[in-house]
């Protein structure tokens, strides 16, 4: 009995990571799973069906965390995982040691998102030092949360 109970400490809010979708029904600029990565797919193309009767979809996406591209190929008839993806809006309060201090709608801190590595967080940095009032978009999938884009706050807010 107390291995039961065990099993709902780890559960989350009931929200899953993934949901299935076969693969004929994936499409391009969408997204999936491949090797256990959130990816937007660039490229699909369907082969025939040969003579053991599954088409393949062959899919070749990009991991939208860090741009790496993946290939897959999977029967058309077969499910794969679909990532949940959120993206979320936040204002920028502060960059401190190299993560970024956002404020939620509801006026609570949120403060254990990275600064992105490379031009993104230059950029970000620079122009948050030039005391430009910045939002920043979070994506968040997989468990993962990562900042991916950012724009100048509109005046009179």
């Amino acid at each position: 009995m107390a291995d039961e109970e065990h099993t709902f400490e780890t559960a989350d809010a009931g929200a899953s990571l993934t949901f299935p979708m076969q693969c004929s029904a994936l499409r391009k600029n969408g997204h999936v799973v491949i090797k256990g990565r959130p990816c937007k797919i660039v490229d699909m193309s369907t082969s025939k069906t040969g003579k053991h009767g599954h088409a393949k979809v062959n899919l070749v996406a990009i991991d939208i965390f860090t741009g790496k591209k993946y290939e897959d190929l999977s029967p058309s008839t077969h499910n794969m995982d679909v990532p949940n993806i959120t993206r979320q809006e936040y204002q920028l309060i502060n960059i401190d040691d190299g993560f970024l201090n956002l404020m939620t709608q509801d006026g609570n801190t949120k403060d254990d998102v990275k600064l992105p590595e490379g031009e993104l967080g230059e950029t970000l940095e620079a122009e948050f030092e030039e005391g430009k009032d910045l939002l920043v978009t979070v994506v968040t999938a997989m468990g993962e949360e990562h900042a991916l884009t950012f724009k100048e706050a509109p005046k009179g807010n």
